[in-house]
């Protein structure tokens, strides 16, 4: 690696010491252990297709605050990068469609979001760089034939309608192998999609329509339990604790005592650990639905009382997600400090990293110069550097201090592939769910 000194690495403001370093020392010397421990959780249940994980890095602890299961942001990965993306297709592929040549992948109902059509250009380029055909087969209900549309990169995407046959969908005469959703379902699920013969990845049980949050961070809090055992940690270190609060209405008040007590409850435990740590921070939590992405309805606060005092735009904010879905509920998440800042600017980052399969294939930086280290960089005014990760992730220099390079994207790719291993968790119990149901109505 000659040229590590070229790859964009973020400043961090936090001295690399402390307990974030001794994790990293940890995974250094435990690399052999946890290698073999990841590779029997995948045996037990396999990845998902692909999935982007955000983390935050606050020098005292580094924890997963949102997994995707529907990635977007594909243009913004290190084209150096791809022969990573390419390969660990092509061994999903083999894995859940040994014999496919050709995929339907359906994309999100954005016309105007030129930044998600380039998304979608590199994401096919992928695709069939590992030796698929591809067809963009989309669920626009006024799309009556094909459209193009020109990107500002110079390539263009091809939108045509999907349509159904029988137990089938196909593009056009195009008859896919099998669907690739790059939808996240947030309006609900399709019924072009529902009982097909075709296999649909993620699942259609994995939507936002269905999914929720809390029930991926359960699935990681027991994992996070199990890793820290096993490299000798405490799992709050790499797990942010959360509660979740059910049936809440923010427009109407309802729930509010629910969602004030869990605030309380969180905050407490975190100030608990602050203390123990000897952390002079303010703790804070992430107020967010528990269902639902773009970073819609979610807000910060550092009391309880800032819940009571909500006003009511603040409420209508917090009331609605994507696609206009009623809020009904939050999840209450210990608020981790993103501690890292990027370029001359000091501007705050946090890292998101990309996986296909239970590969590591890169991943870039958050920018937000308008946010503040406890705040959602989620948001309008953000912007991605892309990182350039020192190999897959997977395998650190031991020569090397904790704090270089290849070794903090190690640190991030453990952390990332942990979250993937409760999101497929969660693809295993989706599953589970579905044969029980065809087994009612058999």
């Amino acid at each position: 690696m000659g040229n590590e000194s070229l790859l964009p690495v973020p400043h961090l403001t936090t001295a690399l010491s402390g307990p974030l370093q001794r994790i990293e020392t940890l995974l250094l010397q435990e690399q052999t252990n946890i290698e073999q421990w990841f590779r029997a959780r995948w045996r037990e249940t396999p990845a998902p297709f692909y999935c982007s994980v955000d983390l935050r890095n606050s020098g005292f602890k580094l924890a997963p605050v949102d997994t995707n299961l529907f990635p977007a942001g594909f243009n913004n990965l290190n084209p150096a990068f791809r022969p990573l993306c390419v390969q660990a297709v092509q061994a999903v592929v083999e894995r859940i469609c040994p014999q496919a040549k050709g995929v339907a992948l359906v994309p999100e109902n954005h016309t105007r979001n030129l930044h998600y059509f380039e998304s979608l250009a590199t994401l096919t380029e992928i695709l069939r760089m590992a030796g698929l055909n591809v067809r963009l087969g989309s669920l626009l209900p006024d799309l009556g034939k094909p459209r193009t549309v020109e990107l500002p990169s110079g390539r263009s995407v091809l939108l045509e309608p999907l349509r159904r046959e029988g137990d089938k969908v196909r593009v056009g005469e195009f008859e896919p192998c099998f669907v690739l959703l790059n939808n996240d379902l947030s309006a609900g699920r399709p019924p072009i999609l529902e009982r097909l013969a075709q296999p649909v990845v993620p699942p259609l049980a994995l939507g936002w329509c269905n999914r929720l949050k809390s029930d991926h961070f359960a699935h990681y809090q027991r994992l996070a339990a199990e890793f820290a055992q096993l490299i000798g940690i405490d799992p709050w270190l790499i797990n942010p604790v959360f509660r979740k609060c059910g049936r809440i209405n923010f427009e109407k008040r309802e729930g509010e005592e629910c969602l004030v007590a869990y605030v309380e409850e969180v905050l407490a435990a975190t100030r608990a650990k602050y203390r123990e740590y000897g952390i002079d921070q303010e703790p804070f939590v992430f107020v967010k639905a528990d269902a639902g992405t773009y970073g819609m309805a979610i807000m910060a606060v550092k009391s309880a009382d800032e819940v009571r005092a909500l006003n009511r735009k603040q409420r209508t904010r917090m009331a609605r997600t994507k696609e206009g879905h009623a809020v009904t509920d939050v999840l209450v998440q210990e608020g981790v400090y993103t501690f890292e800042t990027w370029g001359v600017a000091n501007a705050v980052a946090e890292p998101v990293v990309y996986m296909i399969d239970h590969y590591v294939v890169g991943g870039f930086y958050r920018v937000h110069t308008e946010r503040g280290p406890d705040e959602n960089l989620n948001a309008p005014g953000m912007h991605f550097e892309p990182l350039a990760f020192a190999g897959p992730c997977a395998y650190p220099d031991p020569t090397t201090p904790p704090q270089a390079n290849p070794n903090r994207f190690y640190a991030y790719g453990v952390i990332a592939r942990l979250a993937a291993v409760a999101a497929g968790r969660e693809l295993h119990e989706a599953r589970d769910t579905r044969d029980e149901g065809r087994e009612g109505k058999s």
